[in-house]
């Protein structure tokens, strides 16, 4: 599968600086060092909607992460997923009446769309769930050979106690995560699980669903997280640097994946840092597939909205809170990326070294969009009010907000 073409990212005078950014695995702030190549793993779309302003949210935030990185002079290392089998996808076919790998070939195409428009930079591998099957397989038969997992009824599960680090991702205790569990996927309830909690590694084929040999396990399709895990392993490696998500993610689906390398490799830990975006709400509740409240970025983007006006609505928020969508949000960025054009626009301005640092600052500060975007109003303001005649500045302040805001001036 593949990704996306990837915009040119500026070089901007001077380096950037460490980025220091928030684990929700230790719950505090970490400092990141990478080393000459940054390693980041970033969960996927299931597609069977296209990108909704949660996800660009979500994709928004670890694109930063890789600005900062590239600002920092490292090289980045960059994966991603896609779901491109699953029972929501599946459901969602069969309802409308499609097949569902059209559906998904169509959705991921809209998504690669998106990703485009917004300057996201893309990942150097892009793999979906159905070509990563014949690495997963030999996983599963690691894990339940090495009596990590167990059969039920042709299903293989995973046994959660057989890592001694689960829980150590979201730190939720067993009745919050039973109903999550519940929620998001899982299936705490069905009779003869070792734990309720257990989650499945292989499904045996079912009448009517899509299949694929298995080996030994017989044939069927893959789990959710031991997808992401089998292709950060192959692509990545034990210890890369971030395994990033939404916070939606932290359980099950990181905590599930982390005890599924730990018991595969006896390393620890999977990653380095587990970095979680907020939610998005609209009209009051978190936007989501299922709950059909959603503001799709294409839709936006038919409607005539610049995509930089959208990225700057994202940025305009911390990536970790929970924020809403509203046209006010919106309408607010299209005039904040219309006063910027019009100041970089003028030939010459105000000087502006101190604010490609005040930028930097800001970003490497656990990502502080806000405050970076603070820091360009302030410029701007004064810039539109001077008469100064720096020839640099302009374009000097067009690249930083290029490089590092992933904005096109």
């Amino acid at each position: 599968m593949h990704a996306w073409p990837a915009s040119e990212v500026p070089a901007l005078p001077g380096k950037g600086r460490d980025l220091q950014i928030h684990d929700t695995a230790t719950r505090g702030t970490v400092t990141l060092d990478p080393g000459p190549v940054a390693r980041l793993y970033v969960c996927g779309i299931t597609p069977y909607d296209a990108t909704h302003i949660g996800h660009a949210a979500t994709y928004n935030a670890f694109d930063l992460v890789q600005r900062v990185w590239l600002d920092n002079k490292r090289q980045v290392h960059y994966v991603q997923n896609v779901t491109d089998v699953d029972d929501p996808l599946l459901e969602r076919a069969l309802r409308d009446g499609h097949d569902w790998t059209e559906l998904a070939e169509r959705e991921t195409a809209l998504f690669r769309e998106d990703m485009t428009a917004l300057r996201m930079l893309p990942p150097q591998h892009y793999i979906g769930a159905v070509e990563a099957i014949p690495g997963i397989v030999p996983l599963v038969e690691r894990l339940r050979d090495a009596g990590a997992a167990y059969e039920l009824e042709g299903d293989i599960y995973f046994s959660v106690e057989s890592d001694p680090h689960f829980g150590g991702v979201s730190h939720l205790d067993a009745q919050a995560m039973r109903l999550l569990s519940a929620e998001r996927g899982g299936d705490p309830d069905r009779p003869g699980k070792k734990n309720p909690l257990d989650p499945m590694l292989w499904m045996a084929a079912r009448p009517g669903d899509p299949s694929w040999d298995g080996a030994s396990l017989g044939r069927g399709r893959p789990g959710w997280h031991i997808e992401c895990v089998a292709i950060a392993l192959e692509h990545l490696g034990m210890g890369f640097d971030v395994q990033g998500g939404g916070s939606d993610l932290a359980f099950p689906h990181h905590e599930m994946g982390a005890s599924h390398a730990h018991a595969l490799t006896g390393e620890f830990p999977m990653a380095k840092a587990y970095v979680h975006a907020g939610m998005v709400a609209l009209h009051g509740e978190k936007m989501s597939k299922s709950k059909g409240n959603l503001v799709f970025v294409s839709a936006l983007r038919r409607a005539g909205v610049d995509p930089a006006a959208i990225r700057l609505a994202l940025l305009s928020h911390h990536y970790r809170a929970d924020w809403e969508w509203t046209d006010a949000v919106l309408a607010e960025a299209e005039a904040r990326l219309a006063r910027w054009r019009a100041a970089v626009s003028r030939p010459d301005g105000v000087p502006a070294d101190a604010l490609v640092e005040e930028v930097r600052e800001a970003l490497a500060n656990d990502l502080d969009a806000p405050a970076a975007l603070a820091a360009v109003d302030r410029w701007v303001e004064r810039q539109l009010a001077s008469d100064e005649t720096d020839e640099t500045a302009p374009g000097l302040v067009s690249r930083t907000v290029d490089a590092l805001l992933g904005v096109a001036l």
